[in-house]
């Protein structure tokens, strides 16, 4: 295992068209659907960092600032922006966009904390975050505030 990665080798992205099983009679997709796939898209950036599966221990607030509409292609942009020794933070950002008119609309971000599991499904080591950005180094620092916030509770 590396002992340290930028937060750009875990990114990952994924895309979803919302069809109507995916919302209300009003058209708008509901918010567990989005949370599911916030969550999957959080786990496979983790999942990419640590090279070992994960487990969700914490999903920050998630608050839906735009309506998704079925027809919307959603993308997820995932990465991992902070590393304790077994946990890590991914910041998910998600974008709705109107596939025929282009437009988008940054509808939420979110942030949630994984656990890197070994074979026998305890917490194991997990490689480090390099930081080459004075960006990176900032949302580091955010992160860092969000997990103390997180283990004072």
């Amino acid at each position: 295992m590396s002992k340290s990665k930028t937060s750009h080798a875990s990114r990952v992205y994924l895309s979803q068209l919302m069809q109507p099983e995916h919302a209300n009679n009003h058209g708008n997709v509901h918010g567990g659907w989005i949370m599911k796939l916030v969550d999957e898209a959080g786990a496979l950036a983790c999942m990419r960092h640590a090279q070992t599966r994960v487990v969700t221990v914490a999903v920050d607030s998630l608050v839906f600032r735009e309506p998704i509409k079925i027809g919307d292609l959603v993308t997820f942009t995932a990465e991992v922006t902070y590393t304790g020794r077994t946990s890590m933070e991914a910041e998910v950002q998600v974008t709705a966009e109107n596939p025929i008119t282009g437009e988008r609309t940054h509808t939420n971000t979110a942030y949630l904390v994984y656990v890197g599991l070994d074979e026998n499904n305890h917490p194991a080591a997990i490689p480090q975050l390099t930081l080459e950005t004075d960006e990176d180094k900032a949302r580091y620092e955010q992160a860092k505030l969000r997990q103390q916030r997180r283990i004072a509770k």
